[in-house]
């Protein structure tokens, strides 16, 4: 059980000297603190603490994310930058790629703290065959949300057509040791670090989060260790039309990812086709329909 730390509360004082004290002032036991994701991260965040919203940030970030940010800059730059986002997602939902990027860059520059959550321009690289720009772009979004699963697997896909499938699954949770030094994680996110054996230290900097999406989990997992993407679909073939058309899209992603063109469009056109995916305001099932345009491929 987590409790809130207070300086003069009893529960304060008789807490035992082996948990982490962390700089939210939150109190946890050592397996509990292992248990939090960071990928990469300098300190924990409260959304590795308590369960998360269970529905995809696609659906709902241009109200709920543009709104706070308004609120806590309150400036225009920054309600000009919410802007320049909705712009940019509606481009890309239209199909103009390189109009979506121009505003949002448009953005960073009005609001530099909307850089790390633009997964969306994360996904416009991609398809801008900007791999390297994109793998940095969903690096720092990972960062700020370790607990949605898809920007790990899109910084692997980037990175699988810059080095190839097998060099970007190394590649896959190494973040944390090349961009930032461990002792200076450790002092600012530890204020006590109990004497614990170097691969739990590992461990905790070195593991993704959970996500709340069974698919996406499974999703994650067969990119990150290798797998079948037929098994994988057949797992979600007769669940939620919301899980068949996730389960397609990114079977087809890891076809891609191994150069293999026509399993790749296969399901992805799948997805397009899909009841989710032809009739939901998902961005996602927008990010398909763009795929298979800046493929060449016909959706019917």
């Amino acid at each position: 059980m987590l409790m809130l730390a207070s300086r003069s509360s009893p529960a304060s004082a008789a807490a035992p000297p082996s948990p982490f004290k962390l700089s939210y002032g939150i109190v946890a036991p050592p397996e509990k603190i292992r248990s939090f994701a960071v990928f990469p991260t300098r300190r924990p965040r409260l959304e590795a603490l308590f369960p998360s919203f269970p529905l995809p940030r696609r659906i709902f970030f241009p109200t709920v994310s543009a709104s706070v940010w308004d609120f806590l800059t309150s400036g225009n730059s920054a309600q000009d930058a919410s802007i320049s986002v909705r712009r940019g997602m509606q481009l890309f939902r239209e199909g103009d790629v390189g109009g979506s990027l121009v505003e949002f860059d448009r953005a960073i520059e009005l609001n530099p703290r909307q850089k790390a959550y633009l997964w969306q321009r994360g996904l416009s690289l991609y398809y801008a065959n900007r791999f390297e720009e994109g793998a940095e772009q969903f690096r720092l979004d990972v960062a700020a949300n370790p607990n949605d699963t898809e920007e790990s697997i899109w910084c692997f896909l980037c990175e699988a057509q810059l080095y190839g499938p097998e060099e970007a699954r190394k590649r896959f949770l190494e973040a944390s040791l090349k961009f930032h030094c461990i002792d200076s994680i450790l002092r600012e996110t530890v204020e006590v670090l109990p004497q614990l054996p170097l691969q739990d230290v590992l461990t905790f900097f070195l593991q993704v989060g959970q996500d709340p999406r069974p698919v996406m989990r499974e999703a994650y997992d067969m990119f990150k260790d290798g797998g079948d993407p037929e098994k994988f679909l057949k797992n979600f073939i007769s669940g939620s039309d919301n899980e068949y058309f996730y389960a397609s899209l990114y079977a087809g992603l890891y076809y891609e990812s191994q150069n293999d063109t026509d399993s790749a469009r296969r399901h992805i056109v799948a997805a397009c086709q899909s009841t989710y995916g032809s009739r939901s305001n998902d961005y996602m099932a927008a990010l398909a329909k763009v795929h298979c345009s800046c493929r060449g491929w016909s959706k019917s």
